[in-house]
């Protein structure tokens, strides 16, 4: 992975729960394929749509992330910064409140297609309530040693013919200090299956 796209990586795995599922999904499947450059110009332009302010760090992987795609500097510098992140107004449960059986689908095939699988570690997922979303949303956090974007890519294809319109799929860097939201979900997940790389553990601190 070029140093461009582990920074794109890196600040949408930052911006998970701050950016709309909607918008998320789409980047991540943007960074996975060919549309680097649509995306170029349209994170900036969300990012500032939805007053969503970055953190020293963020802004700089937002312009090793987009600037030698086409982004618009000046629309970059426009970007809010912040002094740190807002705290989170989502909960996580290890079931979904309100779907109890809907995991088993996704459960069984993912687990079918990570178990074993070279460069991923644990696989766990959670459930997240709150915010302005009245659904429960399925959290995944995969554990992965490399092809970062191109595993979330993956995944959220499968989640989506399995019926999940904008999947939240979280593949972290084996050893990354998980951000606050990541921590969370965390916290309430349970596991799914493990790749090949047994000692692939998140982390949480």
């Amino acid at each position: 992975m070029s140093d461009t796209e582990w920074a794109c990586h890196e600040l949408l795995l930052r911006l998970a729960g701050r950016l709309p599922d909607d918008l998320l999904w789409r980047f991540r499947d943007w960074a996975a394929t060919d549309g680097v450059v649509v995306l170029a110009r349209a994170l900036p332009r969300a990012l500032l749509h939805d007053r969503i302010g970055l953190t020293d760090l963020e802004h700089g992987l937002l312009a090793d992330a987009v600037l030698s795609n086409g982004a618009d500097r000046a629309m970059l510098s426009s970007v809010e910064g912040v002094d740190e992140l807002p705290e989170s107004d989502y909960t996580f449960t290890a079931e979904s409140p309100d779907r109890v059986s809907m995991g088993d689908s996704a459960t069984a095939v993912l687990g079918a297609t990570l178990r074993g699988r070279q460069g991923v570690g644990e696989v766990r997922s959670s459930w997240r309530q709150g915010g302005a979303d009245p659904v429960a949303r399925r959290i995944m956090l995969i554990a992965a040693t490399t092809g970062h974007a191109r595993l979330t890519g993956e995944v959220q294809r499968v989640l989506r013919a399995l019926g999940e319109h904008d999947p939240c799929v979280e593949v972290v860097p084996l050893g990354m200090e998980l951000p606050p939201y990541h921590r969370a979900a965390l916290a309430a997940s349970e596991p799914i299956c493990t790749g090949a790389e047994v000692d692939g553990h998140l982390v949480p601190v």
